[in-house]
């Protein structure tokens, strides 16, 4: 009782974390997916910002549906748009609420992780808190399901499927599933927004229709049940390509039926004919072995070796051994002499939890590392089966130490350090821009970010018909083209109010001095950690490590 209630104190107090972080804000930017596959598109449609809109939003090639992205990001932008159209707030829209609401939403949806662990816990033989402690307690909760990736919706889609084919009843008996409609519109959801949501609901679905077949008698019941699923799927599926359509297509049903006279089944015909199928353009493209090489590729073992261990450490390595052991203790009872019973051990059904559970980890890892393009954030769903699985009892426990210590080390990683400048940057730049000097006074302003993650321009706040921002992304250029760029913008800095700023990271600002060019002005915003231009040790031992662990802000000086 008395380690139950420290449990449970150390789960609240991790989930006060988890919602003040977000709050702060976390600084860290961990992928630009976090911001281009939802707020940054949103920003532009509903608060009218300058935005970048990726290729996977461009009708031309639809690979992401619209559906999660307005009912998340789309909705928060929403409700601060209202709110300062009614005089509720003067200054809703600014870069703070436009980065934390999008992620207090997706926090508040975090909690829907910790409620799957606590109702499938004692289904599967966990411990409820520790498993909990061992959920909030990671920096894959802390941080990646605080962002607004298509990952962590997939995460949520897969808790919740978990839950739903875990029904049992409360003698442990397998109980007679109830949910096949709300599995069709899940297993369908999830597939919309990633179509990767198939690998990990295999798993589930088996063990699902595994226990429709052992639990019911009559095929009418069991015919039933699936066709609920397939129904409630195919509901969901033209909702999403009915929402997906008319967003890429930009369709007019007025203008459409006026010009058409004939009938209503010729405008049926001409809404199939702009059908829009974002899942199918989505693997078109990802099946494409060069498409996927412009993204990076990886070895085939990167997720078992590298990703597994980045993300959740210990636990990772634990699930592998025991694996082996089982894997090894299956192959020897099915070698044995059958006179203890027939037929192989059950592995899904009436088995113990614990290989099923390594069922539902390692079945999607293995999917997933059929494909040569292989991300960490690619993982993060299957931390559920995990925890549940390492809160086993006597499980995991002489590695409280070094689980603790590599969580430490990962929130201050990616929640703090990698990229932690370029957020902060934005804020510092977007006050500039609307101060009221230059409100008064209007000015013309660049922004040339180079060795930077993509830099979202929503968070500048700037409107689509302002025309004195200006944004360059050069990624990570090299010396002579940057400096070219540079060079360029210098000759022609003509206009007593323009303003050209740098935003680059102190690792590369000796590339700069080789420019030809002087600065007026230098901010230092620290930390920043880019480790596609990583720090030197021996520079980091000296007395300018700050600066190399810094995002510098430079200022053209137009007196050069």
């Amino acid at each position: 009782a008395g380690a139950a209630m420290v449990a449970r104190a150390l789960w609240a107090l991790l989930a006060a974390l988890r919602a003040g972080w977000c709050l702060l804000p976390q600084s860290g930017y961990l992928h630009p997916d976090e911001f281009f596959q939802a707020p940054e598109v949103m920003a532009g449609d509903i608060l009218n910002l300058q935005v970048y809109y990726p290729w996977e939003f461009l009708s031309s090639s639809p690979c992401r549906t619209v559906v999660f992205p307005l009912m998340t990001s789309g909705v928060m932008y929403w409700v601060i748009k209202s709110l300062q159209q009614l005089d509720i707030c003067s200054s809703c829209i600014n870069s703070y609420t436009l980065l934390v609401s999008p992620r207090l939403l997706f926090t508040i949806f975090s909690f829907i992780l910790d409620y799957s662990v606590y109702q499938l816990a004692p289904l599967w033989g966990a411990d409820p808190w520790k498993a909990l402690v061992l959920l909030a307690g990671s920096y894959v909760t802390l941080v990646f399901y605080t962002r607004t990736f298509t990952n962590t919706l997939e995460g949520l889609l897969f808790a919740l499927l978990m839950v739903l084919v875990s029904s049992r009843k409360s003698s442990g008996s397998s109980a007679e599933p109830t949910s096949s409609s709300l599995i069709g519109v899940i297993t369908t959801a999830g597939f919309f927004n990633r179509p990767t949501f198939l690998a990990f609901a295999l798993m589930p679905l088996l063990y699902w229709a595994g226990l429709i077949v052992d639990s019911q008698k009559s095929i009418k019941t069991l015919i039933n049940h699936f066709l609920k699923f397939i129904l409630c799927a195919c509901f969901t599926t033209s909702v999403f390509i009915t929402a997906d359509t008319f967003y890429f297509t930009s369709v007019n049903l007025d203008n459409l039926y006026s010009t058409n006279k004939s009938s209503l089944i010729d405008v049926i015909v001409q809404l199939h004919d702009k059908m829009v199928v974002t899942p199918f353009n989505f693997l078109s493209y990802n099946l494409n072995p060069h498409n996927l090489a412009l993204h990076g590729t990886h070895p085939r073992v990167t997720h078992f070796t590298v990703n597994g261990v980045m993300l959740f450490g210990i636990l990772h390595i634990l699930a592998i051994s025991a694996g082996f052991k089982m894997l090894k203790k299956y192959v020897h009872q099915l070698m044995l002499v059958r006179r203890c019973y027939r037929g192989p051990p059950g592995l899904l059904v009436h088995s113990e939890g614990s290989p099923t559970l390594l069922l539902f980890y390692f079945v999607p890892l293995a999917f997933l590392s059929l494909f040569s393009h292989q991300e960490p954030r690619f993982l993060i769903p299957l931390i559920l089966p995990l925890v549940l699985f390492s809160a086993s009892p006597n499980r995991a426990v002489k590695w409280k130490l070094l689980i603790v210590l590599f969580n430490l080390l990962g929130a201050l990683l990616f929640g703090c350090l990698h990229q932690g400048g370029l957020i902060p940057c934005l804020f510092h730049l977007e006050q500039l821009i609307h101060s009221p000097a230059s409100s008064s006074h209007p000015r013309h302003y660049t922004l040339l970010f180079a060795h930077t993650y993509m830099p979202p321009r929503s968070l500048l706040n700037i409107k689509k018909t302002d025309v004195h921002v200006e944004v360059i992304d050069m990624a990570g250029a090299g010396e002579e083209t940057l400096c070219q760029t540079v060079e360029q913008r210098a000759s022609n800095f003509t206009c007593s109010d323009c303003h050209i700023f740098i935003i680059i990271p102190g690792t590369v600002t000796a590339t700069i001095t080789k420019c030809g060019v002087s600065f007026k002005n230098e901010t230092l915003i620290f930390p920043h950690l880019s480790m596609e231009d990583p720090p030197q040790i021996p520079v980091l031992s000296s007395g300018n490590w700050r600066s190399q662990l810094g995002l510098y802000i430079l200022e053209l000086n137009r007196d050069h």
